[in-house]
C-alpha cells in the first residue's frame, strides 16, 4: 500500500510534463507524433487475416482466437514489433509480450497494449487500433531516437473475446475450468498450444501485484456518446460492474383452445411482464445504468399450449454496485408482485458478479492533460464492455483512453473509427506515456 500511495503521490505530480532526453536533444516531447500513414498501413495488413473471401477491409473479420486466421495475425504483429527493435515472446498463457529498455532499469515497465482477437463476422477496429497504435508508439519513439526512463512493455493479450484469458492469466484469477471449455468449436487447451501458450503452466503468466508502473489501453469506445458529443477522446472512468440473474418462472401448461383466460397460469405472459418492469427499473433513476433481458427460453414452446415454464436472463451493468443492488432488489420486488398477479412462481438468482475497475484518477489527469497538448478536448464516460484492463487494474494502476465509434457500431463489419480518430487516439496514448515516464 506504501508503494501504491508514493506511485499515486508522484503520478498526480507531474505536470506539462517533459522527457529529458527530448530536451536535452532541443526536442519538445509535445511535438512528437506517431506516423498516421504507418498505423492505417499496418491496421489495413492486419485486417486481411480472417477477411471474407473475396472481400475488403471493409467487409470486417473474423479472426476468432486460437483459428488459423488467428495465428497468422499473430504472426504478422510479432513481425511488425521486430520491425520496431523489439524482441517478442510468447508467454504461457499465450500473451504477445515485448519490452523496450528505459535509461533507469530500475524503474518499473509502462505496459500498454490491446487485443487483435475478434468475434465472428467482427470489425477491424475493435482491439486492433489499440493493439497497432502501441506498437506505432514504439516505433515513433525509436525513429526519434528517444529514450524513455522506464521500461516500455507492448502487450498484445490472448483470447479477449471468450472471456479476457490472456489477461485473466496475468492477473492471477483465470477460472480453473476455463481450460475445460470449448470455444468455437475449438477445445481451449489445444487452442491455447496452437498459438504457443502452454495451459500446464497457466501460473507462470500471472504478474505480481504493482510490477507495473501502471497500465494503458487505447480502444474504441464501441458505443456512440463521443460521436453524438463531438469529442475526439473520452478519458474512461472505469469499467461496469456486472450483475447476472437467473430467472425461472413457473405456471402451468394446459391446452390454449380450452383454457379460460382468467384460469391460466402463463409463465410467457410474466415473463413479458417482468421485462418490462427491468426495462422501466432501469430507466426511471437517473444515470449510465442499463438492463437486458437477451436470453429467454419458453417451455413447451408449442402453439397451442399455454407456456407453463420460462427461463430468461437479467443482466444490469453501472460503474456503482450500490445501483446494482438497487436495481436487483426493485426487480425482486416487482417480481413477487407479478407473480401474484399472474399465479405463477418466480425465481430470481444472482448468477454472476464482476466487480468494477476503477481508473485510476492521476493517469485519468495525464491523459486529460496529453489530449489537450494535441487541441483535443475530452469528456469522461464509463465502459460497458469489458476489456482486459478491467483484469490488469487489479494488480496495477490503470487507465483508458477511448476514440469515437461511427454510429456506435461494433463487434459487427460495419464498425468504424475514422483515421484521424485512430491517429488522435495513438497520439494521445504516446503523449500519455511520455507524461507518466516523467514521474
Amino acid at each position: 500500500m506504501t508503494n501504491r500511495r508514493a506511485f499515486l503521490t508522484a503520478l498526480g505530480a507531474v505536470g506539462v510534463g517533459a522527457n529529458s532526453s527530448l530536451r536535452a536533444a532541443g526536442r519538445s516531447p509535445d511535438a512528437l507524433r506517431i506516423d498516421v500513414a504507418r498505423l492505417q498501413r499496418t491496421l489495413e495488413e492486419l485486417s486481411v487475416f480472417g477477411r471474407p473471401a473475396g472481400g475488403s477491409f471493409a467487409d470486417g473479420v473474423s479472426r476468432t482466437a486460437y483459428s488459423d486466421a488467428d495465428v497468422a495475425g499473430r504472426r504478422y504483429v510479432v513481425e511488425l514489433m521486430r520491425h520496431g527493435g523489439l524482441d517478442p515472446k510468447i508467454d504461457v498463457a499465450g500473451n504477445i509480450r515485448a519490452s523496450r529498455p528505459g535509461s533507469r532499469a530500475s524503474l518499473k515497465p509502462i505496459v500498454f497494449g490491446s487485443h487483435i482477437d475478434s468475434v465472428p463476422n467482427g470489425g477491424n477496429f475493435d482491439g486492433d487500433v489499440g493493439s497497432l497504435s502501441a506498437i506505432e508508439v514504439i516505433q515513433t519513439l525509436v525513429d526519434a531516437g528517444v529514450k524513455t526512463r522506464h521500461p516500455l512493455e507492448v502487450c498484445i493479450w490472448s483470447n479477449e473475446e471468450g472471456g479476457t484469458v490472456g489477461s485473466h492469466s496475468a492477473a492471477g484469477d483465470l477460472d480453473p475450468g476455463t481450460m475445460d471449455r470449448q470455444f468455437n468449436g475449438i477445445a481451449m487447451r489445444s487452442g491455447l498450444v496452437k498459438i504457443g501458450g502452454d495451459p500446464t503452466r497457466l501460473a507462470e503468466a500471472r504478474r505480481a501485484a504493482q510490477s507495473m508502473h501502471c497500465y494503458l489501453e487505447l480502444h474504441i469506445e464501441q458505443g456512440g456518446t463521443l460521436q453524438k458529443a463531438s469529442v475526439p477522446i473520452g478519458v474512461v472512468d472505469g469499467i461496469v460492474s456486472i450483475d447476472q440473474y437467473d430467472v425461472e418462472i413457473r405456471g402451468f401448461a394446459n391446452h390454449a383452445g380450452t383454457t379460460p383466460m382468467p384460469e391460466r397460469r402463463n409463465a410467457l405472459l410474466a415473463a413479458a411482464k417482468l421485462i418490462e418492469a427491468v426495462q422501466d427499473e432501469v430507466t426511471k433513476m437517473p444515470g449510465r445504468q442499463v438492463g437486458t433481458v437477451g436470453q429467454l427460453t419458453v417451455f413447451p414452446n408449442a402453439p397451442n399450449v399455454v407456456p407453463g415454464l420460462v427461463k430468461h436472463t437479467i443482466e444490469f451493468r453501472d460503474l456503482s454496485e450500490d445501483v446494482l443492488v438497487r436495481l436487483g432488489e426493485a426487480a425482486k420486488q416487482r417480481a413477487q408482485d407479478i407473480a401474484a398477479e399472474t399465479g405463477t412462481q418466480i425465481t430470481i438468482t444472482r448468477s454472476e458478479h464482476l466487480r468494477p475497475a476503477l481508473a485510476t484518477p492521476q493517469i485519468q489527469k495525464q491523459i486529460e492533460a496529453a489530449a489537450a497538448g494535441l487541441g483535443l478536448k475530452t469528456m469522461h464516460l464509463p465502459s460497458g464492455a469489458g476489456h482486459d484492463a478491467q483484469n490488469i487494474a487489479q494488480i496495477a494502476p490503470m487507465g483508458m483512453i477511448f476514440i469515437p465509434s461511427v454510429g456506435g457500431i461494433s463487434h459487427s463489419p460495419k464498425e468504424l473509427s475514422t483515421w484521424e480518430a485512430c491517429a488522435n487516439g495513438a497520439n494521445v496514448l504516446l503523449q500519455t506515456i511520455l507524461r507518466v515516464d516523467a514521474t
